[in-house]
């Protein structure tokens, strides 16, 4: 997103927050109504382009909403699309992947308020490995022809009991409803998306071998010194690395042994 549009989502981020600090709001029940709002105006293209259309008033499209929502939704949840939809978005679309986004963070709120929030990091990491590591899944989780229900029974076979309950929402959610998105992007982004939520960055660590409790110490103590920011280490063995370690933020890409090349790197990036 770009001008209006990341105005608008970052107010919009705004209210969904001082909503969820609330302890009359349901974050997880919030994540669904947003779901559903979400599922109505990427079907709905003419509904949404009224929605965003700037030539209207910003009042006038805020209580259509509130009449289509109203007796949908959870006052909340439909006061939180009506603030929305007062604001100026660039496209209609990014009205849909704000909302999308928003019912994302909600889901990530509610794990952080029961403190499963780092397991559904971990979650998230660890299946985007297994579908990557496994040619026949992917392709069963990314079938266009599958049924959503089909797709949901096979995603509770994997995950229902195995991880957290805000972990199989948010997979199941972008297998069902991808919106153009890759499966593997879309995981990445909900990855990085629970670490903004703890207002740190992720690391990707590859390691021939696991790495050992100091060890992960000292390489979280040095990436949160080059980066200005706390570090979530998700971490991966690979024996391909022959002995040494592969570090990823973001774009950087860090090589080089444990022991020699760490504070090198360091020094590398933060110059």
């Amino acid at each position: 997103m770009n001008g209006a549009s990341r105005e608008a989502l970052a107010a919009a981020r705004e209210r969904l927050d001082a909503l969820t600090d609330s302890t009359s709001v349901d974050a997880g029940s919030l994540a669904d109504e947003l779901a559903a709002v979400t599922a109505l105006l990427h079907r709905e293209v003419s509904l949404r382009r009224v929605l965003t259309d700037p030539a209207q008033a910003g009042e006038a499209k805020a209580e259509l909403a509130q009449r289509l929502l109203g007796t949908q939704v959870s006052g909340p949840a439909a006061g939180l699309v009506a603030g929305m939809v007062r604001s100026r978005w660039s496209r209609s679309r990014d009205l849909v992947d704000a909302l999308e986004q928003l019912a994302d963070t909600a889901d990530l709120t509610a794990a952080q308020k029961a403190g499963k929030l780092d397991d559904v990091e971990d979650e998230l990491f660890r299946f985007g490995r297994i579908v990557s590591g496994s040619t026949g899944l992917r392709a069963a989780l990314t079938d266009r022809k599958a049924t959503t229900s089909a797709k949901s029974e096979l995603l509770r076979s994997l995950l229902g009991g195995r991880a957290q309950s805000a972990t199989e929402r948010l997979v199941t959610r972008l297998v069902t409803a991808p919106r153009g998105r890759s499966l593997e992007s879309g995981l990445e982004s909900l990855s990085k998306l629970a670490a903004e939520r703890r207002e740190r960055m992720v690391a990707i660590v590859t390691s021939a071998v696991p790495l050992s409790d100091p060890q992960k110490r000292r390489l979280g103590a040095a990436l949160a010194k080059v980066y200005g920011r706390q570090m979530h280490l998700n971490l991966d063995v690979d024996p391909e690395v022959l002995g040494g370690i592969r570090v990823q933020v973001g774009d950087e890409v860090i090589n080089g042994s444990l022991a020699d090349r760490l504070e090198d790197a360091s020094r590398r990036l933060a110059s």
